[in-house]
């Protein structure tokens, strides 16, 4: 099942917003064990998941993450969680 997934760092106090067809506890793993070499989620090792937004196919997700990435505000993701109707907006994307 493809999700959009935002990841929280405590320790930067920052999120990282990407999409998954596998395993999200997988994919968490991979993040915080440095996998993905040179890129913006390998300046931590403390994520944990914030929100996870599961998607019907692929290209939902990543209609999802460009929006959410589009928006660059931590208010914006705060609230998603806050409310989840705007959740049920982006899945009518």
């Amino acid at each position: 099942m493809p999700y959009c997934y935002i990841l929280y760092s405590p320790s930067k106090n920052t999120y990282y917003t990407g999409f998954t067809q596998t395993d999200l506890t997988d994919r968490i793993s991979k993040h915080n064990s440095g996998f993905y070499d040179k890129t913006y989620s390998s300046y931590c090792n403390d994520w944990t998941l914030y929100l996870s937004i599961e998607c019907n196919d692929v290209n939902q997700a990543i209609k999802i993450e460009k929006h959410i990435k589009r928006m660059k505000s931590k208010v914006y993701i705060t609230n998603l969680k806050k409310y989840p109707e705007m959740v049920d907006k982006l899945l009518d994307l």
